[in-house]
């Protein structure tokens, strides 16, 4: 952390990443009279202290790092941070756009949902390659495996059944195909690697509709 020169008789301190410590210098920024800070947004190490900052009533301007390295001469951390001040002081340092608190909330929990919907259709993909890898003849069984008829037929596997007629009387009645070339697709080579994909996936893509929805809801 570094403040002008008259501001603090040590203008220039050091600080560690622990919580405790971040929480030491936003309080260390009240005694010198700070009002607003520049703070560099390197990944997303920046966004605790930038909380807790603002937490404090302080005006956080966010500013990209490139814009303060290219200052030929500065390679240091003690010079580059005694550099920060005096460019934010003279407005040459531009803020980025941070959205309120509520909407940086809601942003978070919608990348979280997104990731989750991700990795709904990542276990669908191993569903289907099991399928494929045991010559099940998927499009003429269902489009959809997880459609009413798949993951019906999917769970009648699972649970030991084999017999390619007892499979196909699972069907959903409004399906175009008839029960003897659905019987006729679903024979197919069940290998216990391919069973075990399917037993693992089958739960683990169910689980994140769920976890989808509370968020939503």
């Amino acid at each position: 952390m570094a403040v002008p020169t008259d501001r603090d008789p040590p203008p220039v301190r050091h600080f560690g990443t622990f919580t405790r410590e971040l929480e030491q210098l936003a309080d260390g920024l009240k005694p010198c009279g700070m009002e607003t800070v520049a703070l560099e947004s390197p990944g997303v190490f920046w966004i605790p202290l930038f909380q807790i900052r603002e937490d404090r009533g302080c005006r956080v301007c966010l500013v990209n790092a490139r814009h303060v390295k290219n200052v030929p001469g500065r390679q240091t951390d003690v010079a580059d941070g005694q550099w920060r001040p005096y460019l934010h002081a003279v407005g040459l340092l531009r803020a980025s756009h941070r959205p309120p608190q509520a909407i940086w909330a809601l942003r978070s929990l919608g990348r979280h949902r997104e990731s989750l919907v991700q990795m709904t259709a990542i276990h669908i993909q191993h569903m289907q390659k099991a399928l494929e890898q045991m010559n099940i003849q998927r499009p003429h069984v269902s489009r959809d495996i997880t459609g009413t008829t798949g993951l019906a037929m999917v769970e009648a596997v699972l649970a030991g059944e084999r017999h390619p007629k007892q499979l196909a009387r699972r069907r959903d009645p409004r399906m175009g195909a008839r029960e003897e070339t659905i019987a006729e697709a679903l024979r197919g080579d069940y290998r216990p690697e391919h069973l075990l994909v399917r037993r693992q996936s089958l739960p683990a893509y169910r689980q994140y509709p769920a976890r989808s929805y509370l968020l939503t809801g």
